[in-house]
Parts: C-alpha cells; sequence; structure tokens
C-alpha cells in the first residue's frame, strides 16, 4: 500500500485518538461534579426510605425509626455518607436498594435495555424522519411543500409528548386494534425467536413514535436552515458549475456538511429523551429507568434514585463522544487543539 493512501488514513485515526482523549479528561470532572450534585440535591428532600417503610408497616415509632436510619445508614453525618458513595462508585457499587433489599445495579441493568432499546429507537426515528423533512423542506423552500412540512414540524413541536401518547393508545389500539396499549411484551404468551422480536417490535411502536415527535420538528428545522445556509457556500457553487446533478450536490456536499449541527442537536437532546422516558414509560407501562425512577422517588429510595441519575449523565456523555467523532467524520476540517 502507497504511503499516499496510508497518510490520510493515521491522520484520521490520530485526530479520532486526539477527540477520545480529550472527551475522556472533560468527563471526569463532570461526572465527579455530577455524582456529588445529585448526593446533596437528595439530602436537601425532606423524608427517606425508613419513613416510608416505618410508615407502610405501621410501626412508626421513635424507636423503630432510629433502628431503621441505623440499619440503612442514614443516621451517619452527611460527609461521612458522601465519602463513603463515592469510594463504593470507585469501586463499581452502586449500594444496596433499602427499598428492594437488592443490589442497585441489578435493579438498573434489569431495566436499562429496555430503555435504551426505547431511547435509541425514538432517537433515530427522530434523526431519520427529521433530516429527511428537513432536506425536502429546504429543496422546496418557499413552495406549498414547504409551507405543509413547516405547519406538520409545528404541530409536532407543540404537541405534548404524553398527550401524543395518550391519542395513540386511543387510535392504533382502542379503536383500531392494531398495536398493545402498554407493556414490552404480551404476558403469559410465551413466544419464542422470530415471533418474540416481532411481539416485542409491536409493543415498542407506540411509545417510540410519541417520544420522537417533538424532536422530528426540531430534527426538520434544523436540518432545513442548516441546508439553505451551506447552499450559499462557494464550493456548493463550484461543485454545481462542474455539472454535477441536483442530487448529488444534496446528498454528496450540501447534507454532510448541514448535519453538523443536527448532530450536536441530538446529542445534547438524548439527556432530555432520558428525562422524558418517565412520562412516557409511565403511559405506556415500559418496564425502563423512567418507570424504576419514578418508583424510587415515591418509595424516597434515593440509593436507586442516585444511581439512575449516575447512569444517566455516563450515557450523555458517551452519547456526546460519539457524536464528536462523528462530526470529525463527517468534517475532515474539524481540528482537535
Amino acid at each position: 500500500m502507497s504511503a499516499s493512501r496510508i497518510s490520510p488514513f493515521s491522520s484520521n485515526l490520530g485526530r479520532i485518538g486526539a477527540v477520545l482523549r480529550r472527551n475522556a479528561w472533560q468527563a471526569v470532572p463532570t461526572v465527579l461534579g455530577i455524582i456529588v450534585l445529585n448526593f446533596i440535591l437528595m439530602e436537601l428532600v425532606p423524608g427517606d426510605a425508613a419513613d416510608v417503610i416505618a410508615a407502610e408497616s405501621g410501626a412508626a415509632t421513635a424507636e423503630s425509626m432510629a433502628q431503621l436510619r441505623s440499619h440503612f445508614g442514614l443516621d451517619l453525618p452527611m460527609l461521612q455518607r458522601l465519602g463513603s458513595y463515592l469510594l463504593n462508585i470507585v469501586q463499581l457499587d452502586l449500594g444496596v436498594s433499602p427499598r428492594h433489599n437488592t443490589p442497585v445495579a441489578s435493579l438498573i441493568f434489569d431495566r436499562l435495555g429496555n430503555t435504551l432499546l426505547l431511547m435509541g429507537t425514538a432517537l433515530g426515528i427522530a434523526v431519520l424522519s427529521g433530516v429527511l423533512l428537513g432536506v425536502l423542506m429546504s429543496v422546496h423552500a418557499g413552495k406549498w411543500q414547504d409551507r405543509v412540512l413547516s405547519v406538520l414540524a409545528l404541530l409536532l413541536y407543540s404537541t405534548p409528548t404524553f398527550w401524543l401518547g395518550l391519542m395513540a393508545i386511543v387510535l392504533f389500539s382502542v379503536k383500531l386494534g392494531w398495536l398493545p396499549t402498554g407493556g414490552n411484551h404480551t404476558i403469559g404468551a410465551d413466544l419464542a425467536g422470530w415471533a418474540s422480536v416481532t411481539d416485542q417490535l409491536r409493543h415498542l411502536f407506540l411509545p417510540a413514535l410519541a417520544t420522537s415527535g417533538f424532536f422530528v420538528a426540531i430534527f426538520s428545522r434544523l436540518t432545513r436552515s442548516s441546508m439553505l445556509e451551506v447552499n450559499r457556500q462557494d464550493y456548493v457553487r463550484t461543485a454545481q458549475s462542474k455539472g454535477l446533478s441536483p442530487t448529488a450536490v444534496t446528498f454528496r456536499h450540501v447534507l454532510r456538511n448541514a448535519l453538523i449541527p443536527v448532530t450536536t442537536v441530538a446529542g445534547m437532546h438524548f439527556g432530555a429523551l432520558l428525562g422524558g422516558a418517565t412520562v412516557i414509560e409511565t403511559v405506556f407501562s415500559w418496564p425502563g429507568l423512567g418507570r424504576l425512577a419514578l418508583e424510587s422517588v415515591l418509595a424516597r429510595d434515593y440509593a436507586v434514585l442516585l444511581g439512575i441519575l449516575f447512569l444517566s449523565s455516563l450515557l450523555v456523555i458517551v452519547v456526546n463522544m460519539l457524536v464528536d467523532l462523528l462530526q470529525a467524520w463527517l468534517d475532515p476540517r474539524i481540528q482537535v487543539r
């Protein structure tokens, strides 16, 4: 292989490695700050797991409350508990849930796959649909197609996610009977193989569609404005003057550079997707981290809630690292200082 072919490949690897090193160093203080801030916020919230457990058992006496708090370590000073929690995090130990008497990591990882499946599908639908609509809007800018799609994007943007989910249940489940109303599989069906996959996809469609609606509107408008901006660049006019077809100019030159702000916003909105999972998973009875977080708040199970917040912050950081790598691939002009 010639040196001319090796050099660009080595250069790309070097840029990607630099992006990874930079983001890894930035992630450490970010994660540490998130852990400490979440712990302090949990301390400021009134009540704890001992209050809920004692109230449910009907033994909310001063002596029983003191025993429960001592058993769960809630009677220790805040700084001591924070130090112990940080030490456990370093050892990859998220603690034990007072409510379930189960390791927090086990509770979280039992539901993590369902949340990642839902969020990944919703983000994929939002990006693909939003980019496609944005391309159509930019190609037909100022025409009736652009105006109709702009109104559609405005409707999606202004519609609350939970209302969209409820209306989807009413239409597709109650009226038409095409799709199930909730859950992630048919209870008692005992399906296997392709039948099990199909069943899960049927349960996944409505919550993913409801989750993606708001973000389709954002990505379509952003793609439209980015493509109209890129269309005015000199290199686009140069490509057109070379006799390239409009389709080749749009997808090979305009869209690739217009996707940079779209991918940036997609990475930023991944955290919003995780936050919105609580609403959608509750509406559709989807067994994910969102419902587990809501149950933990109601039960004052702050150990589980801290674990979910910690893992969510890691997921957001990893996704943004992947976005940086994608942008370095989309635009070789991006340099890492």
